[in-house]
C-alpha cells in the first residue's frame, strides 16, 4: 500500500514536471519575437530620383553637344567669314571720322601682333592727296566701327581729334627705322685702288 502510494506521488511529481517544462522546451526550440533577434527588413523602394541600375545609361552614353561657333569649318580650315568677322582689306583707305562727322585721316596699315590681334591703326593724317602725309599708329581700341546692315559697308570713328594726330609722333615701321639707323652710320671712305701692273708689248722683229 505504501509503495503503490509513493509510486502514484513520484508520477504525479514527474507528470507535473513535465508539464512545466514542456512549454519551455518549445519555447528554445521556436524563433524568439523579441527585440534581440534579428530582423529582415523588406527591400528599399527605388528612389525615383535615382537611376535604375538595371536600365540602360543612355544620358551617359550620349555624346556632349559641340559648342556653336559662327564660323563654318571644314578640317580646320575657315570656309566662310562669318558675321562678326571683317577682312583687313576692308579698312583699308578707310576714312576715319571724329566726333564732329569730320575726315581726320584715312587708314593706311592695320599692325598685327605675331601671337595675333590687332595693335593699331596706322592712320595717314595731314597733307594732301597723300603728299606731306604723317602716318600715326592709332591704337585700335580707340577706333569703332559700325556696320550698315543693308549694304555691309562701315563706318569708322575714334576719340582722336585732327590736332591731336597731328601732333602725335610719326609711326617708323622696321624698314625706316632700318633705313634711319643705316644713315646714321659713319660712312667708309674708300679710296680706289691704283694699277700697279705694267704691260709692255713686244714686236717681234
Amino acid at each position: 500500500m505504501t509503495g503503490k502510494l509513493f509510486t502514484s506521488v513520484a508520477a504525479g511529481a514527474i507528470f507535473a514536471t513535465a508539464s512545466v517544462l514542456s512549454p519551455m522546451a518549445i519555447a528554445q526550440t521556436q524563433p524568439s519575437t523579441g527585440n534581440n533577434a534579428p530582423t529582415q527588413t523588406a527591400p528599399a523602394t527605388p528612389d525615383a530620383t535615382q537611376p535604375s541600375t538595371t536600365m540602360p545609361q543612355n544620358d551617359a552614353q550620349a555624346p556632349a553637344p559641340a559648342p556653336t561657333t559662327t564660323t563654318a569649318q571644314a578640317g580646320g580650315y575657315l570656309t566662310e567669314q562669318s558675321a562678326d568677322q571683317i577682312s583687313a582689306k576692308t579698312y583699308m583707305g578707310q576714312s576715319v571720322y571724329n566726333g564732329q562727322n569730320e575726315s581726320i585721316g584715312s587708314i593706311n596699315d592695320l599692325i598685327l601682333q605675331k601671337q595675333g590681334g590687332v595693335t593699331a591703326a596706322v592712320v595717314g593724317v595731314g597733307g594732301f592727296l597723300g603728299l606731306g602725309q604723317k602716318n600715326v599708329a592709332v591704337p585700335f581700341d580707340k577706333i569703332t566701327m559700325t556696320q550698315n546692315a543693308q549694304d555691309g559697308s562701315i563706318k569708322l570713328t575714334t576719340t582722336e581729334t585732327a590736332d591731336t594726330l597731328k601732333s602725335a609722333p610719326e609711326f617708323k615701321t622696321l624698314a625706316m627705322q632700318a633705313s634711319e639707323k643705316a644713315a646714321r652710320l659713319p660712312a667708309t671712305a674708300t679710296v680706289p685702288g691704283t694699277d700697279s701692273t705694267t704691260t709692255s708689248s713686244t714686236t717681234n722683229k
